[in-house]
């Protein structure tokens, strides 16, 4: 039971005792004495709203963060009253209201505190700006630990830090720095074996304690706004995030060639540039599938127009990269040139979409084109106008994929680096200052620029990139990680900041690879592209001011060994395409950090180094100079080596060799691992085998395959192919059963199944019951046999 510390602090207010309890099917409004309305709604058995209002009045009930798709709907609900509280249960949780003092404890069905207020709601006047500053603190459990957040560069576990959440330009930002380039309002607490998940909706600045003041509280509070949260029960932290992304949503499935390596630069011009490093990479055999373009392709960086010097026929280039394989990425700011003869601004103008300051002129900001406008993307007429303005740069000249930068918004030349809080903005329909606009305004600028895309680049699949997001961006756009730096520490930090935004429902994430500011030694790149492989985005960026980052500005030595590890990203696409599938099905993060593989294991709670790609791949960068490999923490249970088939068993450190050319990498025992050949480009090669990496194991094990036409939206349609696999393995007998749907006909009609760890010899091989010629399809020197794909049982026997 929640008891009143008595705790005021001078100037907040308090909810005073319960007068008023009315219940509306999914809803419960509390009220008390002085005018606070608790307004709690379930949402599904898991997944709890909690909102508050003051002097007895809701603001209007409106967020670009929720998913309008979002599912809602639950098993349970019962409300029980008692002399000093009410209990609101689901098929999952108990909630208990304190009538004292409107405080709530959420608990599972056993009694197991998960979540409880400390003070509670709270809020201050705000007299500057007028409405309240609210706030909300909550007891601190014993061992527990703070995961998600966002881009934060700081150590994966966020117990005893504060973050600030606030969208900004920071340029060569360094380790703890904050706030950056994100605001993702949302955690992952764990205690007690169990996790649970707070989103906080309030796009005014936001930030959060985490037991940094007081060692026993969590709080967090918001400038404006209302306090208005979800809870989300796990009890297994993947499960946490899933809830949240069932409520910020999840994006459509991106083309496979989305998930190649990528390559850019600022800038590469003129045309003849970005031809030469086109035929560099096919003539050296490094597979790439994009090369972007950054401001210099504009003429004086208008956006929407070309520099006809430097490239005099876009449309021409553009199809020629084409035909090499090379889709082609441009960029977009949101800063308007103020030029009375630009036909941007002068539409702009004539139907009023530029942001205006509180006292009626224009906002006005300096960026690359100087003195700049700025469209309100929070009016949706202007996302509309925003969205139609990619017509002829999509299926005139021909782009590809949109990347949208500077969208926090950044402006040069102030001091807040973006622009004035008196900035106004419709809001859709909801009038406000840019206080309130700020950290959503990047997300409004990538959702029109998303819209326009989609819609031009239709029957093909969407690619876009933002740098500015708030929770539910990921609905939207890829992002990355923003401006680094060519250091061992900012290779550390794009490790944590990628696991960190997956933990935070945002899988489709990458950083510049080998550094945006300064020049990475050989070693440095190498190290960075073996991590970046790994990422669900993978892009190598540069400032260009230092020299040439490609991969092979550093030796021959460097350049095969990124050849090697871009190689193994393009065998590994099946793969990730499937964790892709199951991110835009499920939400589930496509790279775990262990904690999430394995949180009833203490030793994982502080990791930061170790994730989980996908679900049967464990990745370790090495992170230091002139290591010839390192320690790193193996997670439960059986774990074959990538390179060697040493199986290491998990729940304990271990030094792993890994020279330069390797890095430590481990398959899951039991895991299916589908391969494709090696390609230069996505679709280069029909494919006419695929390969299924099986590592052995004692007992069972399952895998999945998914796999449709790699762009276009027939998988909508049915037309997929989805493998279920399920692993059977004995001492002298390993069973393989294949559970097959959707009508995709795959271009290869063979399995090519290549067995590690076998611990017999091969005898017999049955394929659907039926003992097949081990000389048709066993290779012994190989350890791999060749099955159709339409096998539904496949059994090995040493007799």
């Amino acid at each position: 039971m929640i008891t009143n510390t008595e705790l005021e602090y001078k100037g907040n207010l308090y909810p005073n005792q319960i007068v008023d309890y009315i219940r509306d099917k999914d809803k419960f409004y509390f009220t008390t004495d002085n005018g606070v309305i608790l307004e709690v709604t379930v949402i599904q058995d898991r997944t709890i709203r909690f909102r508050y209002a003051t002097e007895n009045n809701f603001q209007p009930d409106f967020s670009y963060a929720i998913d309008p798709d979002a599912k809602r709907g639950y098993n349970h609900i019962q409300v029980l009253e008692t002399e000093t509280e009410y209990i609101i249960e689901t098929a999952k949780l108990q909630i208990l209201v304190d009538k004292k003092t409107l405080r709530k404890q959420i608990s599972d069905l056993n009694g197991t505190i998960i979540n409880e207020d400390e003070l509670g709601f709270h809020w201050e006047e705000n007299y500057e700006y007028g409405g309240n500053t609210v706030k909300m603190s909550k007891m601190t459990q014993a061992t527990e630990s703070f995961y998600g957040m966002g881009d934060k560069a700081s150590h994966s576990n966020l117990k005893g830090k504060r973050v600030n959440n606030w969208v900004m330009d920071q340029y060569a930002f360094g380790k703890d720095q904050d706030p950056l380039y994100k605001a993702i309002p949302f955690y992952v607490g764990l205690h007690s074996g169990q996790a649970y998940g707070i989103f906080f909706d309030n796009s005014f600045r936001t930030q959060f304690d985490f037991a940094h003041e007081r060692r026993n509280t969590t709080s967090f509070w918001a400038d404006g706004g209302e306090m208005n949260y979800y809870f989300f029960y796990g009890p297994e932290m993947f499960k946490v995030v899933r809830a949240y992304s069932n409520i910020t949503g999840v994006p459509e499935l991106p083309p496979l060639w989305a998930l190649g390596y990528h390559q850019s630069k600022w800038s590469y011009f003129p045309e003849s540039n970005v031809k030469d490093i086109a035929k560099q990479f096919r003539d050296l055999k490094i597979p790439c599938d994009a090369i972007y373009l950054d401001i210099d392709y504009m003429d004086g960086f208008r956006c929407f127009t070309w520099d006809k010097n430097k490239f005099p026929d876009p449309k021409k280039m553009i199809k020629d990269l084409k035909k090499d394989g090379f889709k082609t990425v441009a960029m977009i700011d949101p800063g308007i040139k103020i030029d009375k003869d630009y036909w941007v601004y002068q539409e702009a103008m004539e139907n009023d979409y530029f942001c205006k300051r509180a006292d009626g002129p224009y906002m006005k900001g300096k960026v690359w084109p100087g003195e700049c406008h700025f469209p309100d993307f929070t009016n949706p007429e202007v996302r509309e106008w925003w969205a139609e303005l990619y017509k002829e740069l999509m299926t005139e000249i021909g782009v590809h994929a949109v990347w949208n930068d500077m969208n926090e918004p950044a402006v040069m030349e102030v001091p807040t680096k973006t622009a004035p809080l008196d900035t106004r903005h419709d809001y859709d329909g909801h009038p406000c200052s840019h206080r309130k606009a700020h950290n959503i305004y990047g997300m409004q600028m990538v959702r029109a620029t998303y819209n326009g895309v989609k819609k031009y680049v239709y029957p093909k699949r969407p690619m876009v990139i933002t740098r500015a997001a708030f929770a539910g961006t990921q609905r939207f756009s890829s992002t990355w990680t923003g401006d680094n730096v060519a250091t061992w520490e900012h290779l550390w930090i794009a490790n944590v900041q990628v696991q960190r935004m997956c933990m935070s429902g945002y899988s489709f994430v990458g950083s510049d690879i080998g550094g945006f500011a300064e020049q990475p030694s050989g070693e440095l790149f190498a190290r960075w592209v073996q991590l970046g492989v790994f990422h669900p985005f993978c892009r190598v960026h540069s400032s260009g001011d230092h020299g040439d980052q490609e991969p092979w500005s550093f030796g021959t030595e460097i350049t095969n060994i990124v050849r090697k590890f871009i190689e193994l990203r393009y065998q590994l696409l099946p793969y990730l395409y499937t964790m892709f599938w199951r991110y835009s099905k499920e939400g589930k993060p496509i790279i775990q950090p262990i904690v999430c593989f394995d949180q009833e294991d203490m030793q994982t709670h502080f990791r930061t180094d170790e994730f989980i790609f996908g679900e049967q791949i464990l990745v370790c960068p090495v992170q230091e100079p002139n290591a010839q490999g390192r320690r790193m923490y193996i997670p439960r249970g059986n774990w074959y080596n990538y390179w060697n088939d040493e199986i290491v068993e998990g729940g304990k450190e271990k030094w792993v060799a890994a020279e330069l050319d390797s890095m430590p990498l481990f398959v899951k025992e039991g895991a299916i691992v589908p391969k494709y050949p090696v390609q230069q480009y996505v679709g280069e090669l029909e494919i006419e085998q695929l390969v299924l990496e099986v590592y052995f194991k004692i007992g069972d094990e399952t895998s999945t395959i998914y796999e449709d036409a790699n762009d276009g939206y027939d998988y909508e349609n049915g037309k997929y192919s989805l493998r279920n696999f399920k692993l059977l393995g004995k001492d002298k007998e390993l069973t393989i059963q294949q559970f097959k749907d959707g009508g995709f006909v795959t271009s290869y009609e063979t399995f090519k199944i290549i067995l590690h760890g076998l611990p017999f010899e091969v005898k017999c091989i049955e394929v659907d019951n039926e003992e097949v010629d081990l000389e048709e399809v066993w290779s012994a020197e190989e350890g791999s046999i060749q099955v159709s794909k339409e096998f539904t049982q496949l059994r090995i026997t040493e007799s």
